[in-house]
């Protein structure tokens, strides 16, 4: 019993510090998630036009 209770205890703990980590993160947007946004959007907009040149020359 005591280890179920150590699994729960820090089930608990890590889902408090989740919870304040999103709690603060309401607040703004932090340098992470500008870059993660930076990054995915520049992935999108390079492979884009490799996409569309590909449909055309495959239709």
């Amino acid at each position: 019993m005591p280890i179920s209770e150590e699994i729960a205890g820090a089930f608990v703990n890590s889902h408090n510090e989740v919870a304040s980590h999103y709690d603060a993160g309401q607040q703004g947007f932090t340098t992470e998630d500008i870059l993660w946004a930076a990054g995915i959007w520049s992935v999108i907009l390079t492979l884009s036009p490799v996409i569309v040149f590909y449909m055309l020359m495959v239709a």
